[in-house]
């Protein structure tokens, strides 16, 4: 944002090498949040495989001793299965999600600095600040926009310059 508000008092004047300009700047940025995200959601997508395969090994070593009693077998099958539920909880209880977090304020992150972007063109495309305001208002989700009369009694509050 910084640098773009430099660009304004530089003197750039043209509304849409500006808006290109922030448009790749945007790509880049979602670009390298998503590699953040996929790299988690494919450690997430592990770990039942892994647990898997803890599975097996324990039905290996459980299958050494198939002569044991009953007992014993019990507790050699149940350790090979908590394997299985470990990559499970891993992946549905602690990656899994912290990957849909990752993805749901990467997404929110890019509506705000949408919002910027089409405050910051509509600015050097010369309307009003309050039309500026409304463009820049109907870019964000209807969860997060405020409405007319809000933004309306935010800007009376404001000190007189």
């Amino acid at each position: 944002m910084c640098d773009y508000l430099r660009l304004l008092t530089l003197g750039t004047d043209n509304p849409h090498e500006v808006e290109n300009l922030i448009e790749q700047d945007l790509d880049l940025h979602h670009h390298e949040a998503e590699q953040v995200f996929h790299a988690m959601n494919s450690m997430a997508e592990s770990f039942p495989g892994l647990g898997i395969v803890a599975a097996v090994l324990g039905i290996i070593q459980t299958m050494g001793s198939i002569t044991e009693l009953p007992e014993i077998l019990g507790q050699l099958i149940g350790a090979a299965l908590v394997g299985t539920f470990a990559g499970i909880l891993m992946c549905y209880g602690f990656f899994g999600p912290m990957a849909a977090a990752l993805k749901a304020v990467r997404e929110d992150e890019h509506v705000y600095f949408t919002c910027m972007k089409v405050g910051l063109v509509s600015h050097l495309q010369g309307y009003a600040p309050a039309v500026t305001v409304e463009f820049s208002r109907k870019v964000l989700l209807s969860h997060q926009r405020p409405t007319f009369a809000e933004v309306e009694d935010a800007c009376g509050e404001l000190p007189p310059v």
